[in-house]
């Protein structure tokens, strides 16, 4: 069996003293000591983990205040603070051993908005995309662009001076900063904006805290001016840490306290709200998607590109290319870069140019159009073809492509995984091509594999070369490399730290800076922050601390991945595989990924929450010498221990004895097993497989509530029940048997049974029999389409199964509806995998039997038909056979609907909304169901949206009423109100459940509306 792991690195005494004192004081946001909260908060985008003693969540400056104001007295003194935004830090930014102050989860109001003066006022909570999208109605943007733009926040693009595509003509976040509001080390609140310097000097002369620092400031980077000219790189990306030179105009007369802020990376203080400049869009765009016969060809390709007066030059390898062409992302951008006919693409550069007036624009994409046309024509620099387009939604489409990207190099088969370390070296890029060969060679000579894309026009290219961190020998490697790119910068007049910050890196500032220089970072750190005590470790200490810097050696990830046997690790790839990117904190209500952190904010419940918490838990049973395989194997013979230790375990449980198993079952239990990070993460981490087995141990180990039988045991219920539909559904729908049902299982607002049931809707003649289809020739047999039944549209939904049945008549087809066989789906979710693996083996091998009809199998519901295809695999290997099960869309667009058209007349304008499972799994299935209707002269828009809410049973279960509701609010709710009930379609049984339950209609499935119709 499983062991009971018991508190682990426990917050110490006096932060749980610290955490409760704040709260007395009014503290008005969350605390959390929970090890799962910390461990969740440990990661971020980078290699490194560093477990902190707690969290804050503070919900306004006030909050902070006082949690700065309290440290600030004994006996809270030692206690250290790291401010965290979105997470997204390549380096480790934002890892603390101390206290994490998270402002990503409240402090995200977006404050005023002038659009005449051109600014915006934000909380540094608010993400980089939020901001756009509010601006965008006012014709404006935020011009600093970086691949985590759905989940960075606008503090942690302060914090590390952030920039990327685009840089080159919209410059890094500190050229868009008007103000700061920041917190300092003991609560003092300070307002910075560019002022006189004369201004700035009788504020030095005040005898106060904000006093005190302007004189510091002022007489290092006055007193130290020439020294900082000489060696501050003259590059676009020209320095993260204390900006000494920008701090100061050229002229000298503007002093601007907020420049040496922004990219302080949090460690003089906490910055709370940005007033910002805002740019107006250009409207008109271009993207020339340049391919080259090597990747170098493109590099040394980009100055001619950038003399070309082009807004951004984007690169690609041909490693991401690939990996990219194996993921959900391609099918969106395949038509807008094509293979060029014998030739092999090994690089690609995506030209943007962009403009307020077409006529900006035309002569500047002419003319370079010409110039590739005679490259292509005499084989020269390289090119081998090129592709224009000028559809906005398009140009988005091949960002979108590029910005996933670097989550997609983490995806690389193998122990391997290209790592972020030495990613955003910066060179001027004149001299990029030169670098990157003896870049390459470097990575060549180690025999180690990388992937490269970046920002040529900037000089900046990402570098991320490929090593197993849990192999010692390689992990030595990740110090080597640093070291000699370190030099290789200096050796072409760059930066390692170009764009992302130093972070764990920042012991290279004292080499970079020199002695004297960097002694001027460390007396302004000791005038900020004198005891260390704001994001110690970070670009440099104290003048006299004696605090070590933090390292490149510091401790990773894999140093606790490595306690983890090789067999569970590969076991648990879905799991172990997570680098971070943290695409699932993706703040956009209308993508499918991840319901369960949108509605809550709680990291924990995101997919890659639940895969540190997994990690960690595996780690932790082995620690115990739990065979969790050989565990696993055991459970799935049957029972491992009696139902008396179970009871035993149970009590323990509910006298409050902690085990760490109980926070990573609160986690898992918020996930709506929709499967959207399968395909939307760019790692495919796999929550719904890895939470079905968790689920599996825990019940081995502690009692399952009274619905999980239910659930797990649905598919065998409703074939009976569904018999007596008459007498059922009306006791069911009573309140009081709806509120006993409520109190003791845990369940509401149960689905109605058909009535009538299927069988009497549609007669004897469409019986499944083996024997006459099994001696029909096989042309005869392709006339035969079989339906594949579920449980939730035949006997919840019968309506369905039936206008199903008369469209495939209409075609011209004869259906033959399957006997009913259980799919098991309900049992995976709910971690039965011993009943689980029972119920596949049964289905697959009924299936498998058919396979000598030909004949196509066909099934209605997405979830269940996704569970032949994807989970039948893990658990049946080999013996799932090779059936195939297609959903309705799959099989209809091989049908032709064009001669049924005359037979049509409907003007109405219909609206699709997918199921978020066909969202993510199938994104063209939507595209699918608009040429039918095209094709049958019928109009049919489709929207996009998250997830209704309802994803099966979750929302059914009263412990997730309140987040149902709000999933299907955030999302749904708005498009159903633009439209009018006949207008509305809805491919999924569960969201037209929940339209059902909270607008007193039920959408129509799309082939409901067919057969009506044809």
């Amino acid at each position: 069996m499983i062991a009971t792991i018991s508190q682990q690195d426990s917050a110490s005494e006096l932060v749980v003293s610290y955490l409760e004192t704040i709260t007395n004081k009014g503290f008005s946001g969350d605390t959390d000591a929970t090890y799962g909260t910390r461990l969740t908060a440990s990661t971020d985008n980078s290699i490194y983990q560093q477990i902190p003693q707690g969290v804050i969540f503070p919900k306004s400056e006030k909050d902070i205040q006082i949690a700065l104001q309290t440290a600030a007295q004994d006996p809270f003194l030692s206690l250290t603070f790291g401010p965290r935004g979105g997470g997204t830090g390549t380096n480790g930014q934002s890892l603390t051993p101390g206290i994490v102050v998270d402002l990503s989860r409240y402090m995200r109001e977006i404050l005023e908005i002038n659009t005449d003066e051109g600014w915006v006022r934000v909380q540094t909570g608010v993400i980089k995309d939020q901001l756009n999208d509010f601006l965008r109605p006012y014709g404006f943007f935020f011009a600093p662009d970086l691949s985590t733009s759905n989940r960075a926040t606008i503090g942690g693009m302060v914090n590390t001076d952030a920039s990327g595509q685009g840089s080159l003509v919209y410059g890094k976040t500190s050229d868009h900063v008007l103000g700061l509001t920041t917190f300092l080390v003991d609560g003092t609140q300070m307002t910075t904006n560019p002022i006189a310097i004369d201004k700035a000097k009788l504020i030095a002369e005040q005898d106060t805290v904000i006093g005190n620092l302007y004189a510091t400031v002022l007489n290092v980077c006055l007193d130290n001016r020439d020294a900082i000219l000489q060696k501050f790189p003259r590059l676009n990306r020209f320095l993260t840490g204390y900006d000494l030179e920008h701090v100061l105009s050229d002229d000298l007369q503007t002093f601007d306290m907020s420049r040496l802020i922004t990219g302080s990376e949090g460690s003089l203080g906490i910055v709370t709200e940005a007033k910002l400049n805002i740019t107006s869009i250009a409207e008109f765009k271009t993207l020339i998607n340049i391919k080259y016969d090597s990747f170098d060809s493109a590099l040394r390709h980009s100055p001619f590109l950038v003399e070309a007066r082009a807004t951004s030059v984007e690169t690609v390898d041909s490693k991401v290319l690939n990996l990219a062409r194996q993921d959900i992302v391609w099918h969106s951008v395949s038509d807008l870069i094509t293979d060029v006919e014998n030739k092999d693409m090994q690089g690609l550069n995506m030209v943007e140019f962009n403009a307020v007036s077409p006529e900006d624009i035309k002569d500047k994409v002419d003319t370079l159009c010409r110039l590739l046309d005679e490259c292509v024509k005499n084989q020269a620099n390289g090119v081998i073809g090129y592709q224009l387009t000028s559809d906005k939604a398009d140009i988005l489409k091949i960002y979108g492509m590029r910005k996933k990207s670097v989550g997609l190099l983490g995806n690389a088969k193998g122990s391997q995984k290209p790592l972020a370390f030495a990613e955003d070296t910066a060179v001027p890029p004149e001299n990029l091509a030169d670098f990157i060969v003896e870049f390459r060679a470097l990575l060549d000579s180690h025999n180690l594999q990388y992937g490269m894309f970046g920002h040529v026009d900037a000089g900046v290219l990402h570098v991320r070369p490929a090593l197993d961190m849990c192999d010692p020998k390689q992990e030595q490697l990740l110090r080597v490399i640093s070291d000699e790119v370190v030099k290789l910068t200096t050796k072409y007049g760059g930066l390692m730290w170009g764009e992302h910050g130093k972070g764990y890196r920042s012991e290279y500032g004292p080499e970079f800076f020199g002695d004297h220089l960097f002694k001027q970072l460390r007396i302004i750190k000791a005038a900020f922050d004198p005891h260390n005590r704001i994001n110690p470790g970070k670009i440099c200490t104290p003048i006299e601390s004696e605090d070590s810097l933090v390292s490149v050696d510091g401790q990773k990830r894999s140093w606790f991945d490595k306690q983890i046997s090789v067999d569970v690790k590969t076991s648990f790839n879905n799991a172990m595989t997570c680098n971070g990117n943290g695409i699932c904190f993706n703040y956009d209500e209308k993508s499918p990924m991840c319901p369960s952190y949108k509605v809550t904010g709680d990291r924990r419940n995101s997919p890659k929450g639940r895969a540190s918490l997994m990690r960690e838990w595996l780690r932790l049973q082995e620690s115990k010498d739990i065979d969790l395989l050989e565990v696993e194997k055991q459970l799935n013979q049957g029972e491992v221990i009696t139902w008396w230790e179970r009871y035993q375990h149970n009590r323990d449980k509910n006298k409050g004895v902690y085990d760490f198993s109980h926070e990573v079952k609160e986690s898992m239990d918020e996930c709506l097993a929709c499967k959207a990070c399968t395909t939307a993460c760019p790692i495919k981490v796999d929550v719904p497989t890895f939470r079905s087995r968790f689920l599996n141990y825990y019940h081995s180990y502690y009692a399952r509530p009274l619905k999980d039988y239910l659930v797990a045991n649905i598919e065998n219920s409703a074939p009976v029940m569904a018999s007596f539909s008459k007498v059922i559904n009306p006791i069911v729908n009573t309140k009081l048997v709806s509120a006993l049902i409520r109190k003791t299982v845990g369940y509401v607002d149960t689905p109605t049974l058909s009535s009538p049931r299927l069988t009497k809707r549609i007669g004897k003649a469409h019986n499944f029999n083996f024997e006459k289809l099994s001696a029909l020739s096989s042309a005869e047999q392709n006339e035969y389409v079989l339906i594949v039944q579920d449980p939730f549209t035949s006997f919840y939904e019968a309506e369905l199964v039936e206008s199903f049945i008369k469209v495939i008549i209409a075609l011209g087809k004869k259906p033959i509806l399957l006997p009913f066989k259980p799919n098991g789906k309900p049992q995976h979710v709910k971690g039965f995998l011993n009943e689980f693996k029972r119920t596949a083996k049964n289905a697959a091998q009924f299936l498998n039997s058919l396979s000598e009809i030909n004949a196509p199998l066909v099934g209605l519901d997405a979830s269940l038909v996704m569970c032949y295809r994807d989970e039948y695999n893990s658990i049946l290997g080999e013996l799932r056979g090779d059936f195939e099960v297609l959903l309705a869309h799959e099989w209809l667009a091989t049908q032709s609907f064009k001669a049924l058209a005359n037979k049509i007349s409907n003007d109405t304008q219909f609206t699709l909304l997918s199921h978020c499972t066909e969202t993510t799994a199938m994104p063209k299935a939507a595209n699918v169901w608009q040429n039918i209707f095209s094709d049958l002269r019928l109009s049919l828009n489709t929207t996009a949206t998250g997830c209704c809410g309802m994803a099966g049973t979750y929302g059914h279960e009263a412990q997730n009423q309140n987040n149902s509701r709000a999933l299907y609010e955030m999302s749904w709710q708005s498009v159903i109100k633009k439209n009018k009930p006949e207008q509305l379609l809805a491919t999924g049984f569960s969201c037209r459940s929940q339209v059902k339950r909270y607008e007193k209609f039920k959408p129509k499935h799309p082939i409901e509306l067919l057969a009506q119709i044809l």
